[in-house]
């Protein structure tokens, strides 16, 4: 029987775990066996006993599980763990499964994954086809975080959302301007929308315009002469000339704008600048930027990652791993994502990878001592060269 292990996250502010008791029973259904390190569900807001009453067994060696672990299920990419002492991916035995954010583009990892022939599945290379919907752990949590942008920006700007109606008077509604219309940002102009906000959205992706006014928002079109429309759904980098056209249109209905979302990003690569200082200083006193993008470099010239920056009194704001900031939602989301991509190569309580599989071909980043994901093994070739 397979060993599944579901450890306690070792990196910093990571309340998310990647198992439930939920996804737990549906991997004993499998034939699978689970443990779960002691606590490594308290910050989501699960308790030991709830894994134990699951049918998981609940284990406080953590040493002795990483070492004995068939199959590993990880939220954030492996780090040096304070409670084995050592670093996490050398815990891993030779043959593992390792399924998680797994940083594919950490080339010196990546190359240390195949020397080590660990099985890697990184969640951000699933692709999006729709057989593969239940397993995209990068929009469940992309929606998390657009949702929580939207709460963070309400509580930091001087003004109510909606139109409010008093004894002292009127009040105008908050406007807000959504650059990136993807999960995150569509689930931003969604929040926005429900708080009673005027909502316009900026994307390259002129095919958005309908969802985005679907949903309330008022869709800013831009004088593109080049597609925004990336592979696999997502958007691609434009050129320095586009995103000169881009940035003229937007800086005029960033001076209207009291809250501004951005979340465009591109895999692999540092976040696109959308708004620079010039822009951002055209903006009112008292506006607020909440940059989700802040991991990857921030879409605002002004934006450092976890910080909050004050500029000529426009505050911007550069928050990462917005979905641990609600780890227990976050978590059921990313369980229910990483079990249906295990149990999509699990039969009869066995491992059955095939990397010709639609879905493998994309989400597989090492198997056998091999790199097994085009771009990165592209990536990785270049780098020796």
């Amino acid at each position: 029987m397979l060993n599944v292990f579901v450890p306690k996250e070792s990196r910093p502010g990571e309340r998310r775990v990647a198992a439930t008791p939920d996804s737990v029973k549906r991997l004993l259904k499998a034939g699978l066996a689970v443990q779960v390190e002691r606590e490594a569900g308290f910050a989501a807001g699960i308790p030991d006993d709830a894994y134990a009453k699951a049918g998981a067994t609940v284990a406080a060696h953590a040493t002795d599980l990483w070492r004995h672990a068939d199959i590993v299920l990880k939220v954030a990419p492996l780090g040096s763990n304070p409670s084995l002492g050592i670093m996490e991916l050398e815990a891993l035995k030779p043959g593992a499964v390792l399924i998680g954010f797994l940083d594919p583009f950490n080339l010196p990892v990546v190359r240390r994954y195949a020397e080590r022939r660990i099985t890697a599945v990184s969640m951000e290379l699933v692709p999006r086809i729709t057989r593969a919907q239940v397993m995209d752990a990068l929009s469940s949590q992309a929606s998390v975080a657009g949702y929580r942008a939207v709460l963070i920006a309400a509580t930091r700007v001087g003004k109510y959302f909606p139109l409010m109606t008093t004894a002292a008077g009127t009040v105008t509604p908050a406007r807000v301007v959504v650059l990136g219309a993807g999960v995150a940002g569509l689930q931003a102009v969604a929040t926005a929308r429900r708080l009673g906000a005027v909502v316009e959205v900026s994307d390259i992706r002129p095919a958005v315009k309908e969802q985005v006014e679907s949903l309330g928002g008022r869709f800013i079109d831009l004088p593109l002469e080049e597609s925004g429309e990336g592979s696999g759904g997502y958007a691609r980098e434009l050129s320095k000339a586009g995103l000169e056209r881009q940035r003229e249109v937007l800086t005029r209905h960033l001076a209207q704008a009291d809250v501004v979302i951005t979340t465009a990003q591109v895999p692999g690569k540092r976040a696109p600048i959308l708004v620079t200082t010039a822009m951002a200083e055209q903006m009112k006193p008292g506006a607020v930027i909440v940059d989700i993008a802040a991991e990857q470099g921030g879409n605002c010239e002004l934006t450092r990652a976890d910080e909050t920056v004050e500029h000529r009194g426009l505050l911007v704001l550069g928050p990462t791993n917005l979905a641990a900031g609600m780890a227990g939602d976050a978590s059921v989301l990313y369980a229910r994502n990483v079990a249906a991509l295990l149990l999509h190569f699990v039969r009869d309580g066995e491992l059955a990878i095939d990397p010709a599989d639609e879905v493998l071909a994309g989400a597989l980043l090492t198997h056998q001592g091999e790199v097994i994901n085009r771009t990165v093994a592209e990536l990785l070739a270049a780098s020796r060269g």
